[in-house]
């Protein structure tokens, strides 16, 4: 077992025991700092409710059933989204990042148009595509694409040249190449950058549920906030939180399962 000093050893590796206790130490510390200011700061006020207080307003809302439909309805329109816009992002990000002429001319106009800002696009999206699923789930497509885009593009500038080289010497053509060679090595770091933008899709449903929305989570935090009903918006925040986690949790395991070549 790891001693204290090795605790703080810089690149340094915990074995699973002080793993799982660190974890739950800081899971524990966040809890006791929310319940402290929830006491001493708000003074009890219901603008800041206690966990426990949250809690309880979790399984109210689970057991009317409305938490269910949300998160299904939630989780679908960023599955969707996200979906688009990662294999829009890995086929160009792929290209630009393999081959000079798609880097030339693709990443001059995915550099403009990253810095528009995708819920300035909204009354755009309205217009064109009504007020149902397809302009919620254009908003998540247009906000994360082309950020997957132009990192993608830089996982695929770090294949070594001289794989390449090396492949060409061989016989291989340019699409074996591309998928013998390229996307094997560009998996993993494909990987990560869904983990990295798959949190500006969460940010871009926020968004996106302001659309003449019926149900999801965001929908139902604006609709507890107008009835002044903080427990529930602390409640479904922490239904956002896990759900983020339990997405990182797969993608790690994708990434160290699916391709243990990338373990370090």
């Amino acid at each position: 077992m790891a001693g204290p000093g090795t605790l703080l050893a810089l690149r340094s590796e915990l074995d699973a025991r002080w793993q799982s206790m660190l974890g739950v130490a800081g899971v524990l510390g966040l809890l006791a700092g929310w319940q402290l200011v929830a006491w001493t700061v708000a003074g009890g006020s219901f603008l800041l409710p206690t966990p426990v207080q949250t809690v309880r307003a979790l399984g109210e809302l689970a057991s009317s059933g409305e938490l269910w439909s949300d998160m299904l309805a939630s989780v679908q329109r960023v599955g969707i989204g996200y979906g688009i816009s990662l294999a829009i992002g890995i086929v160009f990000g792929v290209a630009i990042g393999s081959m000079a002429a798609a880097e030339a001319f693709f990443e001059p106009q995915f550099g403009l148009l990253r810095y528009i800002p995708a819920s300035a696009l909204t009354p755009l999206f309205l217009l064109w595509l009504g007020i149902d699923e397809p302009p919620k789930i254009a908003l998540i497509v247009v906000g994360t694409v082309f950020y997957n885009i132009l990192m993608v593009a830089d996982v695929a500038r770090s294949v070594p040249t001289t794989l390449i080289n090396a492949s060409y010497t061989l016989g291989a053509n340019r699409r074996t190449i591309l998928r013998r060679v390229v996307l094997p090595h560009s998996w993993p770091g494909i990987i990560d950058v869904a983990r990295i933008n798959l949190a500006a899709a969460w940010l871009m449903l926020v968004v996106a549920e302001l659309l003449a929305a019926q149900e999801g989570l965001a929908f139902r935090i604006i609709r507890a906030q107008r009835f002044r009903q903080v427990d529930r918006m602390f409640a479904l925040l922490l239904v956002f939180g896990a759900i983020g986690i339990v997405s990182d949790v797969v993608l790690r395991a994708v990434k160290k399962y699916g391709f243990p070549w990338a373990r370090p």
